[in-house]
């Protein structure tokens, strides 16, 4: 799945305008269609003026759906947009634009919040429910996908390094979308699937390290007893994790 950015489509003003004008217009001819109906002496004219106050009933109660094309975004912000289950392209960058009304904005981890206590979730209550705060930033956010760098902080998990000791230990990582249409459609869920791939590069990179300097340990993969351990080379083990998530 390619991402298509759509940069013609900032015209939302626009849109918004003309239907300013398109609604006192269809309003005007209302007006004008019973005031010819309730003044009309004949019969041809009144069913003339019926047929304009029906035009105008129609406008009136159709007109409003090119406003549901009308998109709204801030600085950082992406939206996925959708026409009938085909991929139609991503809006970026902040602008009032406008778009097809029939359009679906997709963002499958919406109600998916990365807290840092490690609840990919979100924040829950003792009942399992998503606290009032967590559901309304939820809302306020909508469909749309933050493109600014965020802190995954997971919750710390107990791996057997490689002699076998239990250690406690956690991991925090800096991450960001780059390809909106990747993270839409290429998994089901792209914030559950950051942590769990995480969690499971962690645990694999651990099981290399001892938590500190042990003799006859080889942590390069060289053939060669070396030095390496997870208290003093955490540059190294964070850049193996980095490289496994990639």
């Amino acid at each position: 799945m390619e991402e298509k950015i759509l940069t013609t489509k900032k015209n939302g003003m626009k849109l918004l305008l003309g239907e300013l004008v398109f609604y006192i217009l269809a309003l005007a001819l209302l007006v004008v269609g019973i005031s010819v109906a309730s003044n009309s002496p004949s019969t041809s004219s009144a069913i003339g003026a019926e047929v304009v106050i029906g035009v105008a009933v129609v406008l009136l109660c159709l007109g409003w759906i090119p406003l549901c094309g009308l998109k709204v975004l801030k600085p950082q912000e992406a939206l996925v947009l959708t026409l009938f289950g085909e991929y139609v392209g991503t809006l970026r960058g902040p602008g009032f634009y406008a778009v097809n009304p029939f359009c679906t904005a997709v963002n499958p981890a919406a109600g998916t919040k990365l807290a840092q206590s490690g609840d990919v979730r979100g924040q829950r209550g003792a009942s399992g429910q998503e606290s009032e705060a967590a559901a309304a930033a939820s809302a306020m956010m909508g469909k749309r996908i933050s493109l600014k760098n965020m802190t995954l902080n997971n919750g710390r998990q107990k791996i057997n390094d490689c002699l076998g000791n239990p250690v406690e230990i956690a991991i925090a990582v800096i991450w960001r979308v780059t390809d909106t249409a990747k993270a839409a459609f290429n998994v089901d869920n792209y914030k559950e699937y950051l942590s769990l791939q995480c969690d499971s590069a962690l645990r694999n990179i651990v099981r290399l390290y001892p938590y500190d300097v042990a003799p006859n340990v080889d942590t390069t993969g060289d053939g060669q007893a070396d030095e390496g351990s997870l208290r003093g080379s955490s540059e190294t083990v964070a850049e193996r994790i980095r490289n496994e998530i990639q």
